[in-house]
């Protein structure tokens, strides 16, 4: 696939069939995370593939499994949603979060060794390392596209990141910046409307 036409298909998926991914496509995904430019130039980066449904649903036991249309309609004005578009993504994604990690062919675990205190940095410099984590995730985002797969994301809220590391054991000084859900997209499913972004209002010549 040519490299604009994975970025022009690349889209968050939450239904997906079920079917495994082979090992290999696997680690050339996360090799392809490894790529992506990093701060410090030593990578420390480490990924955890998570395929088994025992553990998954461990994993995600502490994500709520559905929301009411009252908590929604709550949860859009608490948030400040006013736009219509970005509503509606809302109201699909949020009821989903539980489903579309659980139904995934696979959960990726990002994880980063905190050299600063990412959650209160002294400067925006303290913050590169964290930012270098989130190219390696969209490499992976796109390289997925690539092979005719898709991803979603979901930021943990509350305790979820440390009843992660509880479940999979993952060291006290690695950050987890997200659950990542991959697998091969459902047929039939119409997309998300996306807000629609006219570039050449977006772009400023030398000067805003």
């Amino acid at each position: 696939m040519e490299f604009f036409d994975v970025i022009n298909s690349r889209r968050t998926v939450r239904e997906f069939k079920d079917e495994i991914i082979p090992e290999e496509i696997l680690e050339k995904i996360i090799d392809a995370a490894f790529k992506a430019p990093t701060n410090d130039h030593m990578r420390d980066w480490h990924f955890m593939i998570i395929r088994d449904k025992t553990i998954t649903a461990k994993l995600l036991d502490i994500i709520p499994k559905g929301i009411s249309e009252e908590d929604m309609e709550a949860l859009i004005k608490d948030w400040g949603l006013n736009d219509s578009v970005q509503q509606e993504c809302y109201r699909n994604a949020v009821p989903k979060q539980y489903r579309m990690l659980f139904d995934a062919s696979a959960v990726i675990i990002p994880l980063i060794k905190q050299k600063t205190d990412i959650l209160h940095p002294e400067n925006i410099s303290h913050l590169n390392g964290f930012a270098s984590i989130w190219c390696s995730i969209e490499n992976i985002f796109l390289s997925a596209a690539a092979e005719g797969y898709g991803c979603n994301l979901r930021i943990p809220l509350g305790n979820e990141a440390e009843y992660a590391r509880d479940v999979l054991g993952f060291p006290s000084d690695y950050l987890m910046p997200c659950f990542i859900g991959i697998g091969r997209p459902e047929s039939g499913i119409a997309p998300v409307k996306q807000k629609e972004i006219n570039i050449k209002e977006r772009i400023h010549w030398d000067k805003y």
